[in-house]
């Protein structure tokens, strides 16, 4: 939501001839909505910007977080107004935006789960990566989670990014995750944590893993952990890697290092100091989580064992008729978000959960766009999001151009939008109230060694806001 605003933002300030008075609404993450009237008005759910840069970003990873200044430059921009703690849908139809803009730009996000759709799933102890690290980064929905971590072998399904940063953050020593912003109750929770192993589990090999290389070499090098891998996983990796492409093949490789090679003097060392154990399985599929003998929590999981037909990032897994059961007390579903339908009148994909669209233009809905993993479905990296969603913005300045979106004529913007809210009882939060929980977020962090000690609950938000 906030390249989209940022890229319209850039294109309007170098215009050199006036436009007529402009509305465009942009619909981000949770339910958040850009709208441009001149200005451009951003509509969050939460009374906080930023969504997974907040929330999603793993606490060890600050640097991805400095986009957040850029993002605030643009909410700071003279013609952008932010307005938190409305939720689009429930408070402001999104047939309400569309008569109020001129045009509405779906940028909310995947907020829900995948499931597995195995026996056993809802017991207690088995978790999705996305309340997980919702959990340990502040999201307050995710606040109650408490997860069990008494138990000494953890289960990861999935092997993209997310699964090896919970699995990195499951092992990381509290020495290294104080000092991040990480919420105190996990920390708390971390620093009890019973969890020596976790096996991330991905249905196909190590030349199909999701993850990327800086991700895969901060397991390799996390202190106080050495990796566990099953050799006869890599049988004929070694003689393929030469037709990889450049950035599959050094991921394989530094892959087939952890697994194969007899490491040197200093990293045997470091390893046999080791008190953790991290590992990749590769060829399996879950199909049952087992159940303790008082049916009350997770005891293991039923791996399905795999092969592959084809090859390459077109191979699929197979199931050969063999299962294999792992001993475990946490397993972690990272099998990938799915983006929800808004409202009835907009159209939707189940089968992908995507809002259908060209280009970003939103299909047989003139006005309508989309971008973001509503737009493409949960998938790339920050800079992935930054250019689909500067292709969205472009789609939107044609359309302007070229007259396929009528702006020949006023429309009223955040001032009917602003009525309406208020009659409903809605008191939105603006950039300056955030700044208020910005600044307070930073005093608790400095008091206790951290970048900021985040506020957990919606109510104290509020607090803080309009105090």
């Amino acid at each position: 939501g906030f390249y989209t605003a940022q890229h319209l933002i850039k294109v309007h300030w170098m215009c050199s001839s006036p436009t007529p008075h402009l509305s465009y609404s942009v619909l981000w993450l949770s339910v958040f909505i850009f709208a441009f009237q001149r200005d451009v008005d951003i509509f969050e759910r939460l009374p906080i910007p930023f969504g997974l840069v907040r929330f999603g970003v793993a606490p060890d990873h600050p640097e991805v977080k400095n986009v957040i200044n850029t993002f605030t430059q643009t909410a700071k921009h003279p013609r952008c107004n932010f307005y938190g703690h409305v939720n689009v849908g429930k408070d402001v139809s999104i047939e309400e935006l569309r008569q109020a803009y001129h045009a509405v730009v779906l940028s909310y996000g995947a907020e829900g789960n995948r499931r597995m759709g195995v026996p056993g799933e809802d017991l207690t102890g088995v978790y999705s990566a996305k309340d997980f690290v919702g959990w340990y980064n502040g999201l307050p929905s995710c606040q109650e989670l408490s997860p069990d971590l008494s138990c000494e072998t953890a289960v990861i399904l999935g092997q993209g990014n997310v699964a090896l940063d919970v699995a990195r953050v499951l092992l990381s020593p509290i020495d290294i995750l104080k000092s991040t912003d990480i919420t105190q109750p996990a920390l708390e929770a971390l620093a009890k944590s019973q969890v020596q192993r976790v096996l991330i589990v991905g249905r196909r090999g190590p030349m199909q893993v999701a993850c990327t290389i800086k991700e895969l070499r901060e397991m390799v090098n996390l202190p106080g952990t050495r990796p566990e891998m099953v050799a006869a996983d890599f049988d004929g990796v070694t003689a393929a890697l030469k037709d990889l492409p450049r950035p599959r093949k050094r991921l394989t490789e530094l892959m087939l290092k952890a697994a194969l090679e007899n490491p040197g003097e200093k990293e045997q060392e470091r390893r046999n100091k080791a008190s953790r154990i991290w590992g990749l399985r590769f060829f399996r599929s879950p199909i049952e989580v087992l159940a303790d003998p008082n049916h009350s929590r997770t005891a293991g999981i039923r791996l399905a064992v795999n092969r592959l037909e084809g090859s390459g990032e077109g191979a699929c897994a197979v199931l050969t008729g063999e299962v294999e059961d792992v001993t475990c007390g946490l397993v972690i579903s990272s099998i990938g978000y799915k983006s929800l339908p808004i409202d009835p009148l907009v159209p939707f994909e189940p089968r992908k959960a995507i809002v259908p669209n060209t280009m970003g233009r939103v299909h047989q809905a003139t006005g309508l766009y989309c971008s973001g993993w509503l737009k493409t479905g949960p998938t790339g990296v920050i800079a992935t999001t930054m250019n689909n969603s500067f292709d969205t913005a472009r789609s939107l300045v044609e359309d302007m151009n070229s007259g396929n979106l009528d702006v020949s004529s006023a429309k009223p913007g955040s001032q009917i939008v602003s009525a309406l809210l208020e009659k409903r009882g809605v008191k939105p939060v603006t950039f300056s109230d955030w700044e208020k929980i910005d600044n307070v977020e930073m005093r608790r962090g400095e008091a206790k060694g951290k970048p900021r000690e985040k506020i957990l609950t919606v109510d104290e938000m509020l607090q803080v806001a309009r105090a």
